[in-house]
């Protein structure tokens, strides 16, 4: 079962900026730029854990055609997340992904 399934939300999308709302508060968001890096994304502590961060990363890439990438300098855990979204892509391919130069 999917983690999202059970959580009720609305996407909010601004220029550069992509946000998951519900009624009480806001579930998370991320802002990024035309090249698809990411300036800053956040995921609310109660919501973590659940998909939201590679849900976010997800719409960036269809929004900009391009596969989302950090902007410098990263924190250790934006660090952590796109190294599990990687792992996730390789193990769904079958084969190892190359970093665009």
């Amino acid at each position: 079962m999917n983690k999202l399934e059970n959580i009720h939300y609305h996407i909010s999308f601004t220029d550069g900026v992509i946000t998951f709302k519900n009624i009480n508060t806001t579930l998370g968001f991320v802002r990024y730029n035309e090249e698809a890096e990411v300036e800053y994304i956040f995921v609310n502590q109660i919501f973590r854990r659940k998909g939201l961060a590679k849900k976010l990363l997800q719409l960036i890439k269809e929004k900009t055609k391009i596969k989302p990438k950090p902007q410098d300098p990263i924190s250790s855990l934006g660090e952590k997340l796109f190294k599990t979204v990687k792992k996730r892509l390789i193990k769904v391919l079958g084969h190892r992904v190359t970093e665009r130069p």
